[in-house]
């Protein structure tokens, strides 16, 4: 599917970008485009990988003019440009929204124009009954990415991908509670009942690739996940550290975070498709017009949300086999004289 085709992905430089890199860059795939803002990261990414098939656009979400060149000839997109962290988002919501969702009109809008074939767009169970910023941004801008999706046909694919917690990703809790041992300090958790969705970057770029082989218009794909609870991370991975002592300290939640995330909602489930591993909420195909109405339709009080306190809840064995598993965390675990 990828012979000969070019890949741009935004947000690029991010853990998910170098996860799609591991898994492309050595295939017949023509080209990767990175599109991001920060030059210090591209220079690090080109360094690392040195490959003519990777290319670089310096460039932002929020200025269209910078998405032009960067789309030119583009068959493929993976949006996973975004701000993602919940404090910050809580504390400045119009970047947020400048970001995930003006930003995401932006590039459909100019893949449309250049008649991209295919747009990936990555979102989040916090977009789901959402309480804080980033979770409205990243809802508004689903409901962007189907409205976009309505009227193309074929020409221009739009669907999107929802997932939870990705483990041991830039600015996610693992390398925090692992840098926490490293240097001493107490481990910090918020609400120890607190439960988080656990996929791996490798989950995430096979949900986005399954969703990228099944897309229509409008569709929205979720990857069935385990759950964890934050004090079972916090002390299997003291137990895998070799650090059964560590003290763990209770700091309440943060802004705008949740006890348990919600990865489909009650509504969703009413008519979402079971695809094994996957589910699939195709998009609500009517318009405005209201004027068919049905005997016989879903009955949603028979549905029950799909969350991270109802899913399956892993074992510290589990748990432990998903972490030894993590490329992310490898040197890591070699530092504390931990095999995988």
């Amino acid at each position: 599917m990828f012979k000969n085709k070019i890949l741009l992905i935004t947000g690029g430089t991010g853990s998910f970008g170098n996860a799609v890199l591991r898994n492309f860059l050595n295939t017949d795939i023509k080209e990767i485009r990175i599109f991001s803002r920060d030059e210090l990261k591209q220079d690090d990414m080109r360094k690392k990988y040195t490959n003519n098939k990777l290319k670089f656009y310096l460039g932002d979400v929020r200025d269209i003019n910078s998405l032009e060149d960067a789309l030119k000839d583009v068959d493929y997109v993976f949006h996973a440009a975004a701000l993602k962290q919940v404090p910050s988002c809580e504390f400045y919501p119009m970047q947020a929204v400048q970001t995930n969702v003006i930003g995401t009109e932006n590039v459909l809008n100019i893949a449309i124009k250049h008649k991209v074939k295919k747009v990936i767009v990555l979102s989040t169970d916090k977009a789901v009954y959402p309480i804080n910023a980033m979770g409205i941004s990243k809802a508004m801008m689903e409901k962007v990415a189907v409205a976009k999706s309505r009227n193309l046909g074929d020409e221009t694919i739009i669907c999107c991908t929802r997932y939870g917690n990705v483990m041991a990703s830039r600015g996610s809790v693992i390398p925090l509670f692992i840098n926490q041992i490293r240097n001493k300090q107490d481990i910090t958790i918020t609400d120890p009942n607190m439960t988080r969705f656990m996929m791996s970057l490798d989950d995430a770029v096979d949900l986005v690739m399954f969703a990228f082989k099944n897309g229509k218009n409008g569709d929205i794909f979720v990857q069935k996940s385990p759950a964890a609870t934050i004090e079972l991370l916090a002390n299997t991975l003291k137990n895998i550290l070799n650090n059964k002592d560590h003290v763990i300290k209770i700091i309440g939640t943060r802004h705008g975070e949740k006890l348990y995330e919600t990865l489909l909602t009650r509504e969703e489930m009413a008519h979402a498709i079971d695809m094994k591993e996957y589910y699939r909420i195709p998009s609500d195909t009517r318009d405005l017009n209201y004027n068919q109405f049905f005997e016989d339709g879903e009955i949603i009080t028979e549905a029950e949300d799909y969350h991270s306190h109802n899913t399956h809840r892993l074992s510290e064995n589990e748990l432990k086999d998903m972490l030894l598993y993590l490329r992310e965390i490898q040197s890591d675990l070699k530092e504390f004289g931990v095999s995988s």
